[in-house]
């Protein structure tokens, strides 16, 4: 099953992993990835949290050490926001809204190449009463290959029963 787009070089999508939660939990870890892929890309789906709006965040390698960045763009169709955050010990480019059903897409670019610090793009968005989408682009400063990803919600909230979580490898076609 691979997804491919049309460009000057076609890519293929490969499902490495997907989790399907079979109770609410804080946190998702995919490990042992292999490194012979260019890009990955998470999708997370259904990630509903209790009530609140929620960032949800990555760690790689289980690295705290403050290593992550990110920038943010967020609007609603009436009002917009931005923010900026450095020296974090994980990388908040994901969203949780409250009560609403909030998808998250997410590219890690050359996570395998060990010159270069690691690029994340995210998109998220959600309907129902927040009715928000936004991007981000945050920044892994280590050139590790990333071997583990783990997907948390901050707050004390949970990912609900029934979130998915799938992990794609990109190979160059």
């Amino acid at each position: 099953m691979g997804v491919t787009t049309s460009s000057n070089s076609a890519q293929t999508y490969e499902p490495i992993a997907t989790s399907t939660l079979g109770s609410a939990q804080a946190t998702v870890t995919f490990n042992s990835i292999p490194s012979t892929y260019t890009d990955l890309v998470l999708i997370t789906g259904d990630i509903i949290n209790d009530t609140n709006l929620a960032n949800a965040y990555l760690q790689f390698n289980s690295d705290t050490s403050g290593t992550y960045s990110a920038t943010f763009m967020e609007g609603s169709g009436s009002s917009g926001s931005g923010s900026r955050n450095s020296g974090q010990d994980r990388l908040k480019v994901l969203r949780s809204y409250g009560g609403d059903r909030t998808m998250n897409i997410t590219n890690i670019l050359n996570y395998s190449n060990n010159s270069f610090y690691k690029t994340i793009l995210a998109r998220y968005g959600s309907g129902g009463s927040s009715s928000s989408t936004g991007a981000a682009i945050g920044m892994w400063s280590s050139t590790s290959t990333i071997s583990s990803i783990t997907i948390g919600i901050e707050g004390g909230y949970n990912f609900s029963t029934g979130a998915t979580f799938t992990l794609y490898g990109i190979k160059g076609a």
